[in-house]
């Protein structure tokens, strides 16, 4: 693996999965892989299970870990040819090349504006890392794409499954705030490349980029979407279409016990309560938000292994 910057990095799904399982049997196996090796954790937003598991799975390799949140340093210019007479203060093209002579690995970590799509789908920030950088880049979540949750959602499914084929659910739900559609994308784009069948239900308007959602199929109707699932993954999303809006915050989309039932309940958390969700299901034993929280440690430190293996 030369980066991971998106699911697709994976060339074999399945077996990094079992490679994590393993891996989180004996985490230490092999930590002297990394002995010598740095990684560098940038940050342009804050962090809490994706900081900590990250920097956890890279010592648990034998790494060294240097954390900079970049915003209480300075603000980088992205765009070529600027007059950078304004509030930047210094261009990506010198500053991933310095980073790199400091690390061996560079993660980064940016959310989106949800302001301008197309500059949030450009993915300008993380693109310019992996253009000027000379070491790999590790996607801690981006404007589009939070590959890191999603491998360790697909370590939770198939370590949790109790049916071959599980019946996987992605369902929107109500949020005072607008979302990114990170999670969602790549919760998705992992979902498709596993045996599962995957079903969408969100208000209608909320459709996600079509050339995600292809081939999955959307049901507008939560309750007879969720009805039979042996997994629902509940997130909120800002509306695509009409970018970064809130369309509805119809509470009638919150997840209940009662509209549950026997499904396992996924979130990629913070989560607010009695709003995405009743306490009665976060607290309740179908709850896998803790046990997700956990795999986050083993799908980042398979994801550094394999790129370790793979530096020159």
């Amino acid at each position: 693996m030369k980066k991971y910057t998106c699911i697709n990095d994976i060339n074999n799904i399945s077996d990094i999965i079992k490679e994590a399982i393993d891996l989180k049997k004996n985490p230490f196996q092999y930590e002297n892989i990394g002995k010598h090796k740095t990684l560098v954790m940038l940050f342009f937003n804050s962090s809490l299970r994706t900081r900590l598991s990250t920097e956890k799975a890279a010592k648990n390799l034998g790494m060294q870990v240097m954390v900079l949140n970049v915003n209480e340093a300075w603000s980088l210019e992205f765009d070529d040819g600027t007059i950078m007479e304004f509030n930047t203060t210094e261009h990506i093209k010198e500053a991933a090349m310095v980073i790199s002579q400091y690390a061996d690995i560079i993660a980064v970590r940016v959310f989106p504006n949800l302001i301008n799509k197309q500059k949030d789908k450009s993915e300008i920030i993380l693109n310019s890392f992996i253009k000027y950088a000379s070491v790999p880049i590790l996607n801690m979540e981006s404007a589009t794409a939070h590959p890191l949750q999603g491998l360790a959602d697909a370590i939770t499914v198939e370590e949790l499954k109790v049916n071959k084929r599980p019946k996987v659910v992605l369902s929107w739900a109500p949020h005072p705030k607008a979302l990114p559609h990170s999670v969602a994308n790549s919760f998705i784009k992992t979902m498709k490349n596993l045996a599962v069948d995957l079903t969408i239900t969100h208000p209608k308007g909320y459709e996600l980029d079509s050339d995600i959602t292809k081939g999955v199929h959307i049901n507008y109707n939560q309750a007879a979407t969720i009805e039979n699932a042996d997994f629902v993954y509940v997130k909120n999303w800002s509306n695509y279409t009409d970018y970064g809006n809130i369309l509805s915050e119809d509470s009638k989309w919150m997840m209940t016990q009662e509209m549950l039932r026997n499904a396992k309940f996924m979130h990629c958390l913070p989560v607010r309560r009695n709003v995405v969700v009743e306490d009665a299901v976060l607290d309740s034993d179908n709850s896998l938000v803790i046990h997700q929280a956990n795999n986050r440690t083993y799908a980042a430190q398979i994801v550094l292994k394999k790129i370790i293996e793979n530096l020159d």
